[in-house]
């Protein structure tokens, strides 16, 4: 004896507690979707809760999307909260239980009413709309992501985290060439020595072979994953540090908790990002591995060489992850405000889209910075380069190149987002899939 399948909130419990997948519900499933459904209610309740006082009122409704990254005009916030709210039942509980005008809800009632209802979680929006853990175009300067009270609790965090390395890490195998060719050109491009896109993959194969197309990703990847995991335990340490209120952050605090991560990570593992451009832009035989260009990189140039171009790569971190949280943040907002009706989830297509558009105008602005950055890494490697510092090196490019010489490399650069996003989203998913992460 069960629960079938049938339509509506009913079909919704049959799909989230059905285990073995025969399209019904015994009674131990059952037990066991209403002990998690319970828990899950405990932790939405709480963390709508936001003094504590056992009951939830408006403004405490307000707050909690304004913690989500929805700060936007009154009237728009207001479509917003008036189309999650009417999703959760919010208006109808509040009215139908508060005989004394109080308009809160404590939490028996908010049990009582949502337990039969599976979508209940208000920060379904931080699950739905994550784009730095899911997406990877092979920089790492964007904000990281938020992560709900239900994810931290029950540990999915790090697995969201692990599905993301390894998506970033066949993302970046699969656009290596592209990537490559970047680099190439922005070291070697210039008006005296022009360089295609066709003529700069024909020099590389000729001088290497196809193998040669994939240099320096190996170290690419093995940078994922210490950077991720600095990243994200530094972000957590500067949200607590930089909030105004505990268990709050505002949209400005965490732009600086973000940057402010960045460039903890970037810190830390830079002596690989130098590697990489090295081992990126080497000839055949001149290094036979990682260990070996390190080695050779701190006899002939000692210790300094492994931080030659931190400051450009510092100061390229604002740009890119401030434009590219607030294009992100406006396109999210925009969905959310003209299109979401009962759900907050936004399909991949407006996923993808968003992320997309978003590190693309983030890399435009900063891309200046990333040119100095890599020709002050790769100075010492190129026969007949002066060693200059960032501010020489910048009026030299400008005087001899033009603006325009600044943005050397950028063709190959945007040409790998749309394979970056979508090979790192396919990867993910499968992921996901295999670490046994609900959607």
């Amino acid at each position: 004896m069960g629960i079938k399948s049938g339509k509506g909130a009913a079909q919704k419990i049959v799909s989230s507690g059905d285990k073995d997948q025969d399209d019904g519900l015994d009674f131990n499933e059952f037990s066991k979707y209403l002990k998690e459904h319970e828990k899950k209610l405990r932790l939405t309740f709480k963390s709508l809760d936001k003094n504590n006082d056992g009951r939830i009122d408006y403004a405490e409704v307000k707050q909690s999307l304004a913690d989500l990254g929805v700060n936007i005009s009154k009237e728009a916030a207001e479509k917003i909260l008036r189309s999650v709210i009417k999703h959760l039942h919010i208006f109808s509980l509040m009215s139908s239980i508060d005989a004394d005008g109080t308009m809160t809800v404590d939490w028996n009632e908010w049990k009582e009413h949502f337990l039969f209802n599976p979508a209940t979680n208000l920060q379904e929006i931080i699950h739905y709309w994550k784009h730095s853990t899911v997406l990877d175009i092979g920089d790492s300067l964007t904000i990281p992501d938020e992560f709900t009270e239900e994810e931290k609790t029950t540990g999915v965090w790090w697995k969201q985290l692990t599905a993301g390395a390894m998506a970033g890490a066949v993302s970046r195998t699969g656009t290596a060439p592209l990537d490559r060719m970047k680099v190439f050109m922005q070291v070697h491009s210039s008006k005296s020595n022009k360089i295609s896109l066709v003529g700069g993959f024909k020099q590389m194969l000729k001088e290497g072979g196809p193998t040669s197309l994939w240099r320096g990703n190996g170290i690419n990847v093995l940078k994922i994953a210490p950077e991720t995991a600095i990243k994200f335990m530094a972000y957590e340490q500067y949200k607590k540090l930089l909030a105004s209120d505990a268990g709050k952050i505002e949209i400005h605090e965490r732009f600086m908790a973000g940057s402010l991560a960045g460039a903890t990570a970037q810190t830390a593992i830079y002596p690989m990002e130098v590697l990489k451009t090295r081992l990126t832009l080497r000839k055949t035989g001149q290094y036979s591995g990682m260990y070996d260009c390190a080695k050779k990189i701190l006899k002939r140039e000692g210790v300094k060489a492994f931080y030659k171009g931190y400051i450009p790569n510092m100061l390229g971190i604002i740009p890119y992850a401030g434009i590219d949280l607030t294009v992100y943040e406006s396109l999210k907002n925009f969905w959310l405000s003209h299109y979401a009706k009962d759900t907050a989830n936004p399909g991949i297509f407006v996923l993808l889209g968003c992320g997309t558009i978003s590190s693309t105008c983030g890399q435009l602005a900063s891309y200046p910075l990333a040119l100095v950055r890599t020709r002050m890494q790769a100075q010492a490697s190129v026969e007949g380069s002066e060693q200059l510092p960032m501010g020489r090196l910048v009026k030299k490019i400008l005087e001899k190149e033009g603006f325009f010489g600044l943005y050397r490399g950028i063709l190959p650069n945007f040409m790998k987002v749309i394979p970056a996003v979508s090979i790192s989203y396919v990867v993910y998913e499968y992921m996901r899939s295999g670490l046994g992460i609900q959607k």
